[in-house]
């Protein structure tokens, strides 16, 4: 099964502060801007999404279809296929892919210690 591209998202109380702490890391800014609460950081293959009020608590994210610099990849395993082998092998969904559509979609998924793992196709 491919993933795609791998990053940690975390719920920041300051976007600044925290963009700020990730420059002093050797990390700068990938994508988003201060005006859409996020920025994506990146030090040369590692990511790390900064989000202000998006949602509680950090997660793992996976972006099937993009590589470390999100750049779309040829071959990619769809959401909803990894979504699919997930449930035939038992795994819960906290949300699950629309199966009819096609496209961009995503799942939410918890691991045995509860932490939340988000599976985000853009494209």
């Amino acid at each position: 099964m491919k993933l795609g591209a791998f990053s940690i998202s975390l719920s920041v109380k300051d976007l600044q502060k925290s963009k700020d702490f990730y420059e002093k890391l050797g990390f700068s800014v990938m994508a988003g801007t201060m005006e859409q609460n996020y920025l994506i950081m990146k030090n040369e293959s590692t990511l790390v999404g900064l989000f202000q009020a998006m949602f509680d608590g950090n997660m793992l994210t996976f972006n099937p279809g993009w590589d470390q610099n999100a750049q779309n990849l040829d071959s990619f395993d769809d959401v909803r296929d990894i979504q699919k082998h997930l449930k035939e092998n038992g795994v819960a969904l906290e949300k699950a892919a629309d199966e009819s559509s096609s496209g961009p979609e995503h799942i939410f998924l918890k691991d045995p210690d509860g932490n939340m793992i988000l599976i985000d196709q853009h494209r």
